[in-house]
């Protein structure tokens, strides 16, 4: 009883087939079936290769929410050269709360401004980055995915041949500031003296002085470079936009500003997991003449601004299971509708030739005095 049901059980199955079999003498080859199948399986397997490479690729994604994190402070980096000497020159930040943050962070070196012909090269391949960074914002993802090493942002230093006396400062560090609107500015000692009303201990040795070497007017020279300028965890390789700005002024009493908007950013790649911030930046510079009614203060100024929106920046890859999904149907797609194609192409075929007696459709002609001799010669030839 348990074999004739076994074998019930495997009729049923046989019959359940969907892939029956054909024997090989029903089977007929031809030349334009194989010239199909060898197109047909050249096809699959330079498909296959591409969505292999599509597979290893990833692509970020971008993910927006309200940043709920307003009790943290942000970190502001500054790399900038000033064309002064640093005695004469200060920065300082004074928040939309009035809180004045000083720059105890920061360092004030004493350099040249003028760049040697390697840092002038660095520079130029810089400003092309950024112009295609400007033209093809999809370049920042290959940025984010990649995190080129060494900090290509980074100013190559100065070769000894080059060595000069020092006729600017570089003010370069981070500060620590509350998370709302505020001015990073810089500006000279007297200015930045009545300006705020405060000098740092770091530049002036107490906690409040006015200072004791003013600078004249006339030798104010607010020529800057910005090497770099980003918000949060720096990040190796990301390029900030206002990376290797070069301003040059012939005015003494030249106003520069940069109006900044922050956006909280948190970026998860497969290498790297950072809070940073992303800014855009809008420009404006103008000359101070207080008889033509430009009013104001020269120096630098670093106007930003926080967004209360957070970008989530998250480095994606395709699933196993999609790309075998993918590699199915390319391969079984490919397969199908080849068949079709050559079903079709024949059937086509076989009715023209049949129309237009070509080929095996063509008519064999037989004479009348073969069939009067086949008719006269009888049944027994």
């Amino acid at each position: 009883m348990r074999r004739l049901s076994r074998r019930k059980a495997l009729s049923l199955v046989k019959e359940l087939d969907a892939f029956p079999k054909v024997s090989d003498s029903y089977v007929e080859t031809s030349t334009s079936g194989g010239t199909v199948s060898l197109i047909a399986f050249s096809t699959m397997a330079l498909l296959s290769v591409l969505e292999f490479f599509v597979y290893q690729d990833t692509w970020m994604k971008y993910e927006y929410e309200v940043d709920k994190d307003f009790s943290s402070k942000l970190r502001i980096n500054v790399d900038v050269t000033v064309a002064m000497r640093c005695q004469h020159v200060g920065a300082d930040i004074l928040d939309l709360a009035e809180t004045m943050i000083t720059s105890g962070g920061l360092q004030y070196e004493p350099v040249v401004f003028e760049l040697t012909p390697k840092q002038r090269e660095w520079q130029s391949t810089l400003h092309r980055i950024q112009n295609r960074l400007r033209e093809e914002h999809a370049l920042q993802e290959v940025l984010y995915k990649s995190l080129l090493k060494g900090a290509p942002t980074a100013l190559p230093p100065r070769d000894a041949v080059f060595m000069q006396s020092p006729d600017a400062c570089r003010i370069h560090g981070d500060i620590y500031v509350n998370k709302v609107a505020g001015n990073l500015h810089i500006t000279t000692i007297i200015e930045t003296f009545c300006f705020t009303g405060f000098v740092s201990k770091s530049r002036c040795g107490s906690s409040c002085c006015p200072p004791s070497s003013p600078l004249h007017a006339a030798a104010y020279n607010f020529s800057h470079r910005i090497d770099r300028l980003c918000f949060g965890e720096e990040i190796p390789g990301i390029i900030n936009p206002l990376d290797g700005t070069e301003k040059i002024t012939y005015d003494n009493n030249q106003m520069y500003q940069y109006f900044i908007t922050v956006v909280p950013t948190k970026l998860k790649t497969y290498k790297i997991t950072a809070d940073t911030h992303q800014f855009s930046v809008t420009e404006r510079e103008r000359v101070i003449n207080h008889t033509a009614g430009s009013h104001g203060v020269s120096g630098i100024f670093f106007k930003y601004d926080t967004s209360s929106l957070m970008v989530t920046v998250s480095e994606q890859h395709m699933p196993l299971w999609q790309f075998l999904v993918r590699l199915c149907g390319i391969i079984g797609g490919i397969y199908s509708t080849t068949g079709m194609l050559h079903s079709l192409i024949g059937f086509c075929f076989d009715i023209v030739c049949c129309r237009f007696n070509l080929g095996v459709y063509r008519r064999r002609e037989v004479s009348l005095q073969f069939l009067l001799r086949r008719l006269a010669s009888g049944p027994s030839s």
